[in-house]
Order: structure tokens, then C-alpha cells, then sequence
């Protein structure tokens, strides 16, 4: 079982309640001052990482956040400064910045200390799947008396917490829409600025960025530079196991597709996934490449020549590099029953998304062999990407900052 479930989520928000109270009764005392902080749900790196950048490079006073001493240390690889962002200097920090930045949600940072911030939520993908308020499984407590109040009470609380937002960007106008409904928001804290966290796969060259990718991929053995890559990233299940987990026949005939094509398969397991993805015996062809090995996946993709998954934004994302995807969804009809889709699943993956492991080897067989079917599946991805993304030129962050200050978030101190 997955370590975190929206249900157990819920009911240590429900117990936090008093502390909330508290946290937002000293917020109303201590005074805001002009420090930037940081948080981000899956460690040091996403778009935090990337806006954390332009704001220390213009002269404001960043601070990060962290939750663990893995996070401290590549904070200070990257000469970051950090807090724990636990406890009252946790707190205090959080208190009395300025601008309060996150990712995921309010947790990145001291979470009973945002009352009154300029808080920039830049999220974590374009959501393919139904997130926020417009999801069940958002407000999902355990069967226990009361728990249709319960769920007001939550779907109540998650409401008050984003109209904290006052800035997130937007990918483009259909996911703009897509953010609003999900964070109750107006249009007019919704931008389409497009994401920072992406323009890692468009600034630089297309050489430099695969070199910056291979280097990241490293990590886990070497790594030729003709072999093909293909990342496997499933996304979460509210902490039930990923159905798609291969058996040992399955992995059977993986390994030796990758062996017949020399390709690598990277595993990307969801941060709070459950699943034992690793084959039942040693290959140097499977290798993991979780949050504990690279925390944020997004600039290893330039060196990564095919994604599967199943309903990660992942997909949106690396059409960006006109990567093709192969679509392996075994449960899509309980998913969308239970979680739901913006639009229909087949709009995004086709009608032809595999729905088990044979399913999915058959189509990377013919996608690492046939270069006109790598060639159709690419196009496929570009253009999908091209309805997502309304800016591609590396420059979102930059959008972004300067969305902060049109809001009135002053110029660092010194500055011209």
C-alpha cells in the first residue's frame, strides 16, 4: 500500500483543523516582509526550481523549504538556501515572505502560514485526468459515520485554500479552462503564460539538452550513445497498486524486445505509487528511475526516444520533443468511472491505446524497428502537444515573473 491516499490525506487535514486556526490567527500579527519561498512536492527541481532561478539571478532573497536532509543537500549542490519547513522557524519563514511558491499544494511550505501571501501555485502537469474540485476522489474520507458531511467539510476547505491563489500559469487556453474548474479560480488568476517547469525541453539547443539528459540518466549505469530509450511512467492510484505491473512472463518478453532493439527501459514509478516494478531477476536492460534516483524526470526527456504510460501529463509534455507514446491502460474504464478524464481518453491516447503488456511490447516493437511508424507516432505527439502548449520558445518563466510583478510584488531592493 501506497504511503499517502487522498482518504488518509483528508482526515490528517480534518485533525490539523485547530492548527490552521492558529497558524492563520498569526499570520493576521506578523507582518510580510519580501522574501521569495520555495516548496515543491517532489523535491528540489519542477517549475519551482525553474522560477527560484529567475528570481535569485534579479537580486530577491529566495529561501527553500525543505522536508528532508536528501532535499537540503541538493539544495545546497545548487547553492540554495534553505529552511525546514517544518516547526515554528518553518513556520516563521513562511509567515513573513512576501511571495509564497508551490507546486503541488500549500504543504510545500508551512502549511498554516500562507494566509495572506501572494501565493504562485504553478501545479505539476497538464491534468489529463480530473484533479481538485472537479475529482470525487479529491474529497474522498474513509466509510465512517458522517462522512457525507465530512466531504462538504473537505471539498469546503480545499475550496477556501486555493482562492488563496493569486497567480497560476497556464499551458494554454484548453488547460487554462481545465485549472479554473479544478481550483475554483476566476480567469483573471489563471494566465497562459505556459508552464516554467517546460522550458527545460525547448531553451538551449536540441545537443545541449540531450547531453544534459544522458548525464541525468547516468545515474543509473551506463548508458551508449546508440542505444534507444524508453521510459515507463504510470501515474498515481490514490495508493492502490498499478495494475499494469508486469508479470514475470510479461518481463520475459520485454527484456527481450529491448535486447533485439539495444534499448534501456527507464521505470518511472509515481512518487506515491505502489507497485513492484523491478523484473525477477537482474537486467541492466530495466532500470528504476525513481524520485529517490532523479526527483524531477522532466530534464532526463530529451535523451528518452519513447514514453509509455497511462494517463500522466507526461504524455502532453513530451510533444514538446515530438517523442511518440505508447498508450498502456489496462483499467481506463474503472479510471474514468471513478476519477474521470477532461474530455475522452481515446481524444488523447487513440483508439488504439494497449490494454496489456502484449499489447503495449507489439506497438515498441514496431515503434523501435519501422521508422515510418516512429515517424506517425512522433507526428501524432506533436500535434497533441501543439493543442496543449501555447509557448515553446523557453521563456515561461520569464512570462511568469513578470506576471508576479505586473501584481504588484516589487523589484528586489537595489535594483534598476
Amino acid at each position: 500500500m501506497a504511503p499517502f491516499s487522498f482518504g488518509s490525506g483528508n482526515v490528517a487535514k480534518l485533525l490539523r483543523l485547530p492548527l490552521y486556526a492558529l497558524g492563520r490567527l498569526g499570520t493576521l500579527v506578523v507582518p510580510r516582509g519580501d522574501t521569495w519561498v520555495f516548496g515543491c512536492g517532489a523535491g528540489i527541481g519542477d517549475g519551482a526550481l525553474a522560477l527560484w532561478r529567475v528570481a535569485s539571478a534579479t537580486g530577491h532573497r529566495a529561501v527553500w523549504l525543505t522536508t528532508s536532509s536528501r532535499e537540503e543537500a541538493d539544495a545546497a549542490a545548487l547553492g540554495i538556501r534553505t529552511v525546514p519547513k517544518a516547526g515554528l522557524r518553518g513556520w516563521w519563514t513562511t509567515a513573513r515572505a512576501g511571495v509564497v511558491v508551490v507546486t503541488h499544494g500549500l504543504g510545500d511550505v508551512n502549511r498554516y502560514a500562507s494566509s495572506g501571501a501572494f501565493v504562485v501555485q504553478l501545479w505539476h502537469g497538464i491534468p489529463l485526468k480530473r484533479i481538485g474540485l472537479d475529482s470525487p476522489v479529491t474529497a474522498q474520507v474513509p466509510r465512517v459515520p458522517g462522512a457525507p458531511l465530512l466531504r462538504r467539510l473537505i471539498r469546503a476547505a480545499y475550496r477556501s485554500a486555493a482562492q488563496r491563489i493569486r497567480l497560476m500559469p497556464a499551458a494554454s487556453d484548453r488547460a487554462r479552462g481545465r485549472l479554473e474548474s479544478a481550483f475554483g479560480l476566476g480567469d483573471d488568476r489563471v494566465l497562459v503564460t505556459g508552464e516554467p517547469r517546460v522550458d527545460v525541453l525547448s531553451a538551449g539547443t536540441a545537443p545541449a539538452r540531450r547531453d544534459a539528459a544522458t548525464t541525468l540518466l547516468l545515474r543509473t549505469g551506463p548508458l551508449l550513445p546508440g542505444q534507444r530509450a524508453v521510459l515507463y511512467a504510470p501515474t498515481w492510484r490514490d495508493g492502490a497498486p498499478d495494475p499494469a505491473v508486469p508479470a514475470a512472463d510479461e518481463w520475459i518478453r520485454i527484456v527481450r524486445l529491448l535486447e533485439r532493439h539495444d534499448a534501456v527501459l527507464f521505470v518511472r514509478s509515481h512518487p506515491l505509487g505502489a507497485g513492484a516494478y523491478a523484473p525477477p531477476w537482474s537486467s541492466g536492460r530495466v532500470r528504476m528511475l525513481g524520485a529517490d534516483v532523479l526527483p524531477d524526470v522532466t530534464p532526463a526527456l530529451p535523451r528518452i526516444d519513447v514514453l509509455i504510460t497511462d494517463y500522466s501529463s507526461l504524455a502532453f509534455d513530451v510533444g514538446l520533443l515530438a517523442m511518440p507514446v505508447v498508450y498502456l491502460a489496462p483499467d481506463v474504464e474503472e479510471y474514468a468511472r471513478e476519477r474521470g478524464f477532461y474530455g475522452s481518453y481515446t481524444a488523447v491516447a487513440g483508439a488504439d491505446h494497449a490494454v496489456d503488456w502484449g499489447g503495449a511490447c507489439a506497438q515498441l516493437d514496431a515503434l523501435l524497428g519501422d521508422p515510418a511508424v516512429f515517424t506517425e507516432r512522433s507526428e501524432r505527439s506533436a500535434t497533441l502537444s501543439a493543442h496543449m502548449h501555447a509557448h515553446r520558445d523557453g521563456r515561461n518563466t520569464q512570462r511568469v515573473y513578470q506576471a508576479i510583478r505586473a501584481r504588484g510584488i516589487p523589484a528586489p531592493k537595489g535594483a534598476r
